[in-house]
């Protein structure tokens, strides 16, 4: 794939100017003048004769990038920084770089540009990010302080942004100490004290997180996004004192609309319905003609599975021209699932022509279609929806599959997901439905080397832990490996019921029958699922308990009719 940046048309004309320039530069008649800037703030660029070697490896670099082969380009570009002492070629090499995911040569070319172009933010940005994401904190430090000194009055919208260029650092309680350190010169700006409350939060400093939270709304009370922040780090502890700050904050300021919706959802929690419904009914009241009101009640009623508010809520939304009408009509096409209304329902997924609800309406759409027996329109409805970036791409082409499987083309739905993977071969999505796929037609190897491989490129992904481990446990004798690959993903995700299931599963095979029983019944008891209701039967009637066995089957199957893994376990003890 050739790579396409703007400043390749920059560097060209750059080159083309070289040859009009002195090949000395006068020192005399230059001696006493300040430095110029460009309209851009750069310095003077460098006076350079337009060489033979310096044309060749321009022309190398470039060709290298067109022909794909983007390890030549960077060395090409970065020779060319270095003796150029271009800030543009230093940009070019980090811009290449960068797109390539070298890390090590990005920040090379990067801290050239700085060196060239002291005063520019996006390379100083950039040096920023590299050391932060390669764990440099140190050398980091002195760039962030110098971006936070040039941001002027806009120093605070520059802490709100800080924790989240910092969140790919794993390292929590070093990236809270730099946080820490930034804000020390200033004590009086409640931004900073929010970062640093933020910083604590992910380090788990959560007294530190609430001190400097306080900080922050002492220095400006009125604040709504540090009261709903501070709001939930009392929830973490106690939700009697969230509450209890919530009420306090919105008697003092009764017009914070999203302070109240936060509580409300708190009072959802806590099961408080006829409160929160109160509080529903103050922000209609007081906000009949705003949008944004109508579509958080209107979500606030789906939470409490009331329909027809919702509806009504969206509508009135809409009617109010809302920001976003795709989101919701793809809110309304669910309701409309819900109760059972699947023309209604296709017609408002139909509606979505933009915004990042447009994919997932359209999939929602031709899954509602393929329900009604035109499987063929439904693919060939997602075969043609347009797609924006590689992320939708492979949203359709699971879609697609999860057609192809539920009509039980399972071999189509395996090659369609193996030609999505040599486009895509480092998609999350797409390795995760590709093992699936490959387990369903007995192809365990490629399953096993799918999952791993999204297991090394996300490392917390729960769900691939758990499929491993599910897969040797059905498929191999493998059943240590197979505990401590469910084990693993419990940890990730503890309240998961399809991985409390697995677990379950895995000790049932282990013959730990007790043990097993008692995972698979929190699972059950969390979702009702047909496959969770299929296992939980499986080991009651081996344990005996048969009756019982029956009835959750049977029950599972009333809501289930269709689903293949019960009705399998079904006729294999019921005969």
């Amino acid at each position: 794939m050739s790579l396409k940046i703007p400043g390749a048309l920059l560097l060209l004309t750059f080159f083309a100017a070289c040859t009009q320039m002195p090949a000395k530069t006068d020192v005399k008649a230059n001696a006493g003048k300040p430095a110029e800037k460009s309209q851009a703030g750069q310095q003077k660029l460098p006076s350079q004769n337009l060489t033979e070697p310096i044309l060749f490896d321009f022309l190398l670099a470039e060709t290298a990038l067109q022909r794909g082969d983007q390890d030549l380009a960077i060395r090409t570009y970065l020779k060319l920084a270095r003796t150029t002492r271009d800030p543009r070629v230093a940009q070019r090499a980090t811009e290449i770089a960068l797109h390539s995911r070298q890390a090590m040569p990005a920040l090379e070319a990067a801290r050239i540009w700085v060196e060239l172009e002291p005063d520019s933010v996006n390379a100083r940005q950039t040096v920023a990010a590299l050391l932060v994401n390669i764990d440099r904190l140190d050398e980091a430090r002195p760039h962030l302080e110098k971006l936070l000194a040039s941001e002027g009055g806009n120093v605070g919208e520059a802490f709100m942004q800080l924790n989240g260029v910092l969140i790919r650092n794993s390292n929590k309680n070093a990236i809270f100490e730099l946080v820490k350190q930034l804000a020390q010169p200033y004590p009086d700006l409640p931004e900073a004290h929010f970062a640093v409350s933020q910083a604590a939060w992910f380090a788990n400093q959560f007294d530190i997180a609430e001190a400097e939270m306080k900080k922050a709304l002492a220095l400006r009370p009125e604040w709504e996004i540090a009261a709903i922040y501070q709001g939930r780090i009392l929830a973490r502890t106690s939700n009697a004192s969230a509450i209890e700050f919530f009420e306090d904050y919105l008697k003092r300021y009764p017009k914070a609309n999203d302070t109240r919706i936060t509580y409300a959802r708190l009072l959802l929690a806590e099961k408080s319905y006829v409160k929160a419904r109160e509080q529903f009914q103050q922000l209609l009241a007081e906000n009949p003609g705003n949008a944004d009101v109508a579509v958080a009640v209107g979500l606030l009623s789906l939470e409490l599975r009331d329909y027809d508010v919702a509806e009504l809520n969206f509508k009135k939304a809409l009617e109010l021209d809302y920001r976003d009408p795709g989101m919701v009509r793809f809110y309304l096409g669910g309701i409309y699932e819900k109760t059972q209304h699947p023309d209604r329902a296709m017609e408002a997924y139909r509606s979505v022509t933009s915004g990042n609800q447009y994919i997932p309406a359209q999939v929602r759409y031709a899954l509602l279609l393929s329900k009604t027996g035109k499987i063929n329109e439904a693919l060939q409805h997602l075969q043609q929806v347009p797609v924006a970036n590689d992320q939708q791409r492979a949203q359709l082409v699971i879609a697609e599959a999860q057609l192809l499987r539920e009509s039980g083309a399972y071999q189509k739905a395996f090659r369609l997901l193996s030609n999505g993977l040599d486009k895509l071969p480092d998609s999350p999505e797409l390795l995760y439905d590709h093992a699936l796929a490959a387990e369903k037609i007995g192809k365990t190897d490629i399953m096993e080397k799918d999952l791993r491989k999204l297991i090394q490129l996300r490392p917390d992904h729960a769900h691939a832990y758990n499929a491993l481990g599910y897969g040797l446990a059905e498929h191999s004798n493998r059943l240590g490996e197979a505990l401590e690959l469910i084990e693993k993903a419990i940890q990730l995700s503890p309240n998961d019921p399809y991985i409390m299931d697995s677990l379950g599963w895995v000790h049932y095979r282990m013959g730990n029958i007790n043990q097993g029983l008692s995972f698979l019944r929190q699972a059950f008891g969390m979702n009702p699922d047909p496959e969770i209701a299929a296992h939980l039967g499986e080991v009651l009637w081996v344990q005996g308990t048969k009756e019982e066995a029956k009835e959750i089957w049977q029950s599972a199957l009333k809501n289930h009719p269709g689903n293949e893994a019960l009705l399998s376990t079904m006729k294999k003890f019921m005969k």
